[in-house]
């Protein structure tokens, strides 16, 4: 008889407070996104992995096959990159799960986007969060053994409400908050037409950052008081002074001073700075203003957030 492929989904991420400082303990505010991934595993009767991995629209952007055997082994022949990481991942699960493709049968497999993948809301994230829901591990630790990161689009992956983030001892400490501004119809998330690699954004900041105890008790200050705030004007001069705190750290310009200083409204970059999604406050609806300037991708608050 045929069985019931199993099925995981991922929710994507976006930070809204303590962009690379959470990776020093600051407390961030994280939302999961209306957006997301899912893995679709079918049982095959011969030891091998077929992959395939599709867009948005259906498409297919990725495939290949690998023997049980070569994930085992970590083995990886020149292939592409995405291969590469696809083993690489594997092959931690199973090191963490001996049982885990242990199994004389294999595995179809389907990924499926609702997003872009150059959106930056967690293709690599909601993966991994995926295949530990498959191998029944810490997802958690899986990052931390191949991607790195702080964890928080972890969290994201697992979470459907706004939660906040916070490292203690190197654990992650996840608590689920209200977060649903009363002026969320005047929020946007305008996408910079890019993709940023987190990985360098975390290594520039880690080359860059001095001391930085003051300024994560100021950003834990502040992520508190944007979960309770109560009106635009209070909201748009917490933006601009976390962008103040972060742009000191990491010797970067905010990039509302960078691209959009004609801009009647607050922009707050999100995540890894420079590419990816930033938040804008308008109190009219600024599609217009950033299409005029190049930028096509303009999404509502309610659009996007859980």
């Amino acid at each position: 008889m045929n069985l019931k492929p199993e099925t995981h989904y991922s929710n994507g991420k976006l930070l809204f407070t303590g962009e690379y400082v959470v990776l020093d303990g600051a407390l961030s505010l994280a939302l999961p996104t209306k957006f997301g991934q899912s893995l679709e595993i079918e049982i095959l009767n011969e030891p091998k992995i077929i992959w395939e991995s599709f867009d948005e629209n259906g498409d297919c952007w990725f495939n290949d096959a690998f023997s049980i055997d070569e994930i085992a082994s970590g083995f990886s022949n020149p292939r592409n990159d995405v291969s590469k990481r696809i083993i690489q991942v594997l092959n931690v699960a199973q090191a963490m799960n001996p049982d885990f493709l242990s199994k004389k049968s294999g595995f179809k497999i389907s990924t499926h986007l609702t997003f872009p993948k150059n959106w930056g809301l967690g293709t690599s994230s909601t993966l991994i969060n995926n295949i530990s829901l498959w191998a029944n591990i810490n997802a958690f630790e899986l990052l931390d053994k191949t991607f790195g990161g702080s964890g928080y689009d972890i969290a994201c992956a697992q979470n459907n409400h706004p939660i906040t983030y916070q490292l203690e001892k190197g654990k992650p400490h996840v608590t689920e908050v209200y977060f649903n501004p009363n002026f969320k119809e005047h929020l946007y998330f305008v996408h910079l037409n890019k993709k940023q690699n987190s990985r360098d954004g975390i290594a520039n900041y880690k080359a860059n950052k001095g001391h930085i105890a003051s300024a994560i008790s100021e950003i834990n200050d502040l992520t508190s008081k944007m979960i309770h705030c109560v009106s635009l004007e209070d909201f748009e001069f917490l933006m601009k002074q976390h962008e103040s705190i972060i742009s000191k750290i990491t010797k970067q310009e905010p990039i509302k001073n960078l691209l959009f200083n004609d801009f009647n409204g607050a922009i707050k970059s999100l995540g890894a700075w420079g590419g990816d999604f930033v938040l804008v406050t308008s109190e009219e609806n600024p599609t217009a203003y950033f299409k005029n300037k190049g930028f096509h991708t303009i999404v509502p608050y309610t659009n996007m957030i859980l």
